[in-house]
This record gives structure tokens, C-alpha cells and sequence, in this order.
């Protein structure tokens, strides 16, 4: 990280303070913030990176670094991948198919001392992890961080322990190697409450608990209809060739001649009917429709995400999760 962080950046830590995406009232609105924060993010961060998940939400933030990139001849900063060991196995098939398709340079963020004990224990996503058995890093973050008095925590993401570890940790610690001083993240106002009073370049300058950066957060303005009229009307069409440019698929099938679901930078779980995507074991999937064909307006995008780390996400987000 450069010494001189943050000095050298113009960026206005204020910006979209108190706004919601009624602010925003139209998906013309929606995209030209996202433009303009994304072209302010690449211009004026010295090393930045792009969060991706491959779910729908990372995957049009980084339609729109590309899109940036491409139309100011700005160079495509590398993306980060958190690999928590439970990812849906799709999940992985997506993001190599695209980082191949797309030519991105993709940095896997692992927790590899938590990672190599549970292999090497043979472990199951749930089994218990002594934190003695723990690296002294990573011991620090459980009883200094998160003050956790248990002996062991569970081998699970979506709880406590093992959500800062497996993924805050993984992410911090890349950041420090990386000398990322920007992350750009596809967090909305509307996704989660713990998530309502962020803004457009969010500050994390504190050395005690992650290392110096800022999150350049270009969507916050979208809800999860927007999310998905700008892929079926911008996203797809502008990546597929040969897309018709509105198509709302009602199925797998139900795409242009020629096409396949493999040709649709659109995970196969969000066909399948997820809504949301976190780990293989703790998410189900909402309906059996496809995620944009549900009842959106009207029930929660992640009632299908475990409720235990829902509830403590505003502390797991003090503590550097996205």
C-alpha cells in the first residue's frame, strides 16, 4: 500500500449519503451513476481490483469496468475471487468459463491455513476446527477481532467464525498482498439493511482491522428488478453475439437460436431459481422459476441464505465483510 494513502485521491467519501434507489428513478439514472463512479474508481485508485463472485451483482459491476475500460482505453484491472471451499460447483464453472471468455486476470483469496486442515482432516462443511490448531494470523482475528471464547468453531461460511475467516480474512489478506488500495464491489442499498447507509466510494482506513483501502461500490443504486433489465437489455446483448437486445427468457431453453445457456454470462443457478448464491450447503433456492421471473417485488431476495450470519452482518461488515 502506498504510504501516502489515502492523499493522493479526489474522490468524495459523501456521495450518495441518505440516497436509496428511488433517487435513482430510472435504469437510464441507474447506469450513468454506475458509469461515472466506476470511471472515477479506475482513474483514480493507483491499484484497484473488481470483487467477483459470479453472481449477477459482481457480474455487472464488472460489465461495467469493461465497459469503462474499453470506451476511455483504461487498463482492466485484475478481479478477486474469494474461494471459501463451499462454493456450488457451477459457481466455479461460471467464473472460469467468463475470466477465460473475457481475459481477466482472476486472484483467488483463500484462507489456506483454514483451508489445508480442513483437507487434510478430511473435514465436511460443519465439522468443528479446534482454534488452537489454527495459524497464530488467524487465532489473532478469533479471539482478539471476533473475542470467541469457544475451543472449536465450525468448518461452515455462513456463521460467524467461519464466515471472517474463510472470507474477510481471505479478502484482507490478498488485499495487503496485492497492495489493492480500492476494491470495486457489487453491494446495493436495497440487498441488505446492514448495507442501506453505504456510499459511493466507502472508506476502510483503519490498520487495526483490515489493511488501508476504500470500496468503489458503482451499484448501489440499483434494487434487483434494475439488476435484471439491465442484463437482459444491455449486459447480455452487448457480451452475446447475435442477442436480441430485450429477450426475457422464461427458461434454460427459451434463448435464440444457436445460443445455449453456456453462451449467457448468467450463472445456471439463478436459472435453476436462486435468488442469491452463497455456499453449496447453507443456500436454497427460492422457486423453481428463473431468479427474474419471481415474485421479486414482493418477497426477500436472500431468505435463502442461512439467517445466523444475516443477523450479524452489519458486525461481520465492521469487521471488512463486503
Amino acid at each position: 500500500m502506498p504510504e501516502d494513502f489515502p492523499e493522493y485521491l479526489d474522490v468524495d467519501y459523501g456521495d450518495g449519503e441518505g440516497e436509496s434507489p428511488e433517487d435513482y428513478p430510472s435504469l437510464e439514472h441507474k447506469i450513468e451513476k454506475a458509469i461515472e463512479v466506476t470511471k472515477t474508481g479506475l482513474e483514480q485508485y493507483e491499484n484497484p481490483a473488481v470483487m467477483w463472485t459470479g453472481g449477477k451483482d459482481s457480474t455487472l459491476t464488472l460489465y461495467f469496468v469493461k465497459e469503462v475500460c474499453e470506451q476511455h482505453d483504461l487498463e482492466l484491472p485484475p478481479t478477486v475471487f474469494i474461494d471459501h471451499y463451499q462454493h456450488f460447483e457451477e459457481i466455479h464453472d461460471f467464473v472460469d468459463h467468463w475470466a477465460d471468455e473475457w481475459g481477466l486476470d482472476v486472484i483467488y483469496a483463500r484462507n489456506e491455513d483454514v483451508g489445508a486442515y480442513a483437507e487434510e482432516h478430511d473435514l465436511e462443511p460443519g465439522d468443528d476446527i479446534p482454534v488452537s490448531e489454527l495459524s497464530e494470523h488467524n487465532q489473532h482475528h478469533v479471539r482478539d477481532l471476533l473475542e470467541y471464547e469457544e475451543d472449536t468453531f465450525p468448518f461452515l461460511l455462513d456463521t460467524y467464525v467461519g464466515n471472517h475467516l474463510l472470507k474477510t480474512v481471505a479478502l484482507n489478506d490478498t488485499l495487503e498482498e496485492y497492495d489493492i488500495d480500492g476494491i470495486i464491489s457489487g453491494v446495493r442499498w436495497d440487498e441488505q439493511e446492514a448495507r442501506a447507509d453505504e456510499t459511493f466510494f466507502s472508506p476502510r482506513h483503519d490498520p487495526e482491522i483490515y489493511p488501508p483501502h476504500d470500496r468503489i461500490q458503482p451499484i448501489l443504486q440499483f434494487d434487483e428488478r434494475a439488476v435484471w433489465d439491465v442484463f437482459w437489455n444491455f449486459v447480455v446483448p452487448d457480451t452475446v453475439e447475435g442477442y436480441p437486445e430485450g429477450h426475457v427468457p422464461q427458461s434454460d431453453t427459451d434463448l435464440p437460436e444457436g445460443l445455449t445457456q453456456e453462451d449467457i454470462p448468467v450463472s445456471p443457478k439463478y436459472f435453476a431459481g436462486f435468488r442469491s448464491l452463497g455456499s453449496e450447503v447453507s443456500t436454497e433456492k427460492a422457486d423453481n422459476e428463473p431468479a427474474w421471473l419471481q415474485d421479486i417485488e414482493n418477497t426477500t431476495e436472500r431468505a435463502g441464505r442461512a439467517q445466523d450470519k444475516e443477523d450479524l452482518m452489519e458486525r461481520l461488515r465492521d469487521l471488512g465483510y463486503m
